[in-house]
């Protein structure tokens, strides 16, 4: 039988999902930042883009960073709950 994870209780999930939006609301401000700085210089790099080339940058480096940030916040929270350590190993 598996044990019981951190997130059946409710006081430790409200904690832990907080947790968890507040890394992403930081990652959103990187992404912010990254993409803001990343179409500062492809602007002076190549001159005036046009707005499929900025939409590119957005949905490209934007929603990289993001995923990357939403798979790394639920490993961490997988991790930090317990649900790792309550699956149970039959070998």
């Amino acid at each position: 039988m598996a044990k019981r994870s951190g997130l059946e209780d409710p006081a430790y999930a409200a904690f832990a999902w907080a947790r968890y939006r507040r890394i992403l609301g930081w990652m959103g401000v990187v992404a912010i930042l990254f993409i803001a700085g990343a179409i500062g210089v492809l602007d002076r790099l190549y001159g005036p883009l046009g707005w499929v080339a900025i939409l590119a940058v957005i949905g490209g480096a934007g929603g990289s960073i993001m995923l990357t940030a939403a798979l790394m916040g639920l490993v961490f929270l997988s991790s930090g709950s317990g649900h790792d350590e309550s699956i149970d190993d039959l070998e």
